[in-house]
């Protein structure tokens, strides 16, 4: 790192995202919000400060793991901690967060962001970034679907990872069209609603192959140093102030945009 670097390293490394006084501070939310233990949420933040300083050094875009967008989303709500003292007192620029165009292009855009901010990472720390954090590209847009869960109402069950072969759909098809057929004939409404569960498994297994071929073009984001207004055709930054650090956010986990 230069001696510029070093500073402004230091004064992220101090920057306090817990208020001492609430009784619910920003990384017991973040712990909440994610189900993650107490030990990896702290390590998510420090990752999300490295994050930041790699907005304000890269020359290039970089795009954030998702459990770092995670912290970015929620520090955003923090509105006087977010634009105050992180952009204004300690980076003295602003960080702007804008969602992903989504589409093809950006998906490439952003996962070429997401392989040079890990050489980058690299660089400036002298080690690979820890990967339960920082996942490999596959993942990082890939998985990429989650909705809020109300865990008071409902109960939350691991889908198996079993790929199946090409065939199962037909063999499972001529399998139940002979139990349809034998239940049609001793009742008539059992018939009805086997034909009515098959299609629906179907449709829903159909939908689950296309939502895994195509989820990763509607999600990415970037980060990215220097003059915005150079950068804003390609990466859809914006900023203020002279050396100007800008971003893009992810789009993934439904916070993005709101």
């Amino acid at each position: 790192m230069t001696q510029n670097e070093t500073q402004l390293w230091n004064r992220l490394e101090s920057f306090e995202l817990d208020e001492k006084d609430a009784k619910l501070t920003f990384s017991t939310r973040l712990a909440r919000e994610n189900g993650w233990d107490k030990n990896y949420t702290l390590r998510v933040i420090e990752e999300y400060k490295k994050f930041l300083f790699m907005c304000c050094t890269s020359p290039t875009a970089v795009t954030p793991s998702d459990p770092v967008d995670q912290a970015w989303h929620l520090h955003l709500t923090y509105t006087k901690s977010y634009w105050t003292d992180l952009c204004k007192n300690t980076l003295n620029t602003e960080i702007h967060h804008n969602p992903t165009k989504g589409g093809e292009n950006e998906q490439q855009k952003f996962n070429s962001f997401y392989t040079g901010m890990q050489e980058l990472y690299k660089e400036k720390f002298g080690t690979a970034p820890p990967p339960d954090i920082w996942h490999n590209n596959q993942t990082r847009f890939t998985d990429i679907y989650f909705q809020r869960v109300n865990l008071s109402r409902y109960w939350i069950i691991k889908k198996p990872k079993v790929k199946l072969p090409k065939l199962t759909i037909p063999l499972v098809v001529i399998s139940l069209s002979g139990l349809i057929i034998q239940a049609s004939i001793s009742n008539a409404f059992i018939g009805i609603f086997t034909v009515f569960m098959v299609i629906a498994a179907i449709a829903h297994f159909k939908k689950d192959t296309k939502n895994n071929r195509n989820g990763s073009s509607d999600c990415g984001g970037s980060c990215s140093a220097g003059s915005c207004s150079n950068e804003s055709s390609d990466s859809g930054c914006s900023s203020s102030g002279d050396s100007g650090c800008c971003s893009g956010c992810s789009g993934c986990g439904g916070g993005c945009g709101d």
